[in-house]
């Protein structure tokens, strides 16, 4: 699977979030309507990491995922393709070890983390499959991933209410309080060509990732998908 569809090259992706860089966490607080921060409770709370462990948080941006993580004590990567989210990043959190990756080629050993996560970014990596591939690779034997992304709503009303909603009233909105508002035009795009949850799961398993299962949040806006990488016999 790849986002060819939306007519983006990787280095225009990674420009586009170069851009709206400075902005980034303000924008999305003002565009989810404050439930950007609930998601990442959610996504801190699944992963559950603990003193000592290592853990992988994939298009990190300016690692503001990663603070819950470093707040227990784990050893937190924050990794993105973007360098101007990495270098907002490191203006704000310097002690972090903010690291410039490809998704799909990432810069580390194999089974090196006890857990991966990536929130909002997966939609955004050309290869979807070998990206998935890469987080099996690098988590440990017994090791986790944990995947937040914007899905398809679960009531029918309220999926039609919400695509209005990315198509009309998000650009406009972004156009207030972004840098790059054509970028949210992309995304919103992004989120509409996305699988839905069992899709995704579909992907997951397809990646060689056991225990497979999904938690909708906010009706199915967003999706918690989790998998675990089975152990050495």
């Amino acid at each position: 699977m790849t986002r060819a569809s939306l007519d983006k090259q990787p280095h225009e992706v990674a420009s586009m979030f170069d851009d709206v860089a400075a902005k980034y966490d303000l924008t999305n607080d003002v565009l989810s309507l404050g439930q950007a921060r609930l998601w990442r409770k959610e996504v801190a709370r699944a992963v559950n990491a603990r003193p000592a462990q290592k853990i992988l948080d994939l298009a990190a941006g300016t690692a503001t995922s990663s603070m819950p993580f470093a707040a227990t004590g784990a050893y937190i990567v924050p990794c993105d393709f973007s360098l101007g989210m990495l270098r907002e990043g490191k203006k704000r959190h310097p002690w972090l070890p903010l690291t410039a990756g490809d998704a799909t080629k990432l810069p580390f050993r194999d089974d090196v983390f006890d857990s991966v996560t990536i929130s909002f970014g997966l939609r955004n990596v050309h290869d979807t499959d070998g990206a998935l591939r890469e987080l099996y690779r690098v988590t440990k034997p017994g090791g986790q991933v944990v995947i937040c992304e914007f899905s398809q709503p679960t009531w029918e009303p309220f999926r039609t209410v919400y695509t209005e909603y990315l198509m009309r009233a998000l650009p406009p909105v972004a156009r207030s309080v972004s840098s790059n508002p054509d970028a949210y035009v992309y995304l919103a795009e992004s989120i509409r060509a996305w699988p839905d949850q069992p899709a995704l799961a579909g992907l997951l398993q397809k990646a060689g990732w056991s225990k497979v299962a999904w938690r909708n949040l906010t009706g199915g806006v967003v999706a918690l998908h989790r998998g675990v990488k089975a152990g050495r016999a």
